[in-house]
């Protein structure tokens, strides 16, 4: 499989809030390679938020804003290339929210959500939440609620999924934006 696993963390519950992002990439069904970057929103931080995550405002001071960074990982957003997240709903909302607020136009992608897939093919867990994901197939995920490693644990869910279900059951719920 080919595919890319995104994670946001945000600073609020604004949509455009997003406070850092990471991008695993896949190909060939191993991950090839990273990215991640703290992000310096144009709103306020909340206090909930910090404490999920750890981001303060302090830490974000001289970093880029979504739109200096989306040049870089806009490519990995096409029609054939399909994006992956726990939770998708949220972390399409954040791009979605980011690329709205900054005036960019949206691009279309395929979509796979990480959390629906897990509910059809691991329904035996009592949730699925990333971490009881991760604990249940022994992912390693050290730093949960960090982009960097949620994203990487997002695409070894996945990884795992096509190794043990096949793609058949996967491909069904792909779905396009």
């Amino acid at each position: 499989m080919n595919f890319t696993a995104i994670d946001f963390e945000t600073a609020n519950f604004q949509k455009h809030s997003a406070c850092s992002v990471a991008l695993t990439i896949v190909r060939d069904s191993r991950i090839v390679d990273n990215y991640y970057t703290l992000l310096k929103p144009d709103t306020f931080f909340n206090q909930k938020n910090i404490q999920i995550h750890g981001i303060h405002e302090r830490d974000v001071v001289d970093a880029p804003t979504f739109a200096q960074i989306w040049p870089e990982i806009q490519p990995l957003f096409t029609q054939n290339q399909l994006i992956v997240a726990h939770n998708l709903p949220f972390d399409r909302g954040v791009l979605h929210g980011c690329l709205d607020y900054y005036g960019i136009e949206r691009p279309s992608y395929q979509t796979l959500c990480t959390v629906q897939s897990s509910r059809k093919l691991l329904y035996e867990l009592p949730n699925h939440k990333l971490n009881t994901v991760c604990d249940a197939l022994d992912i390693r995920l050290d730093n949960h609620h960090n982009a960097l490693a949620d994203s990487v644990a997002c695409a070894n869910i996945l990884l795992y999924l096509e190794e043990h279900f096949g793609t058949d059951p996967l491909k069904k719920l792909v779905k396009y934006v």
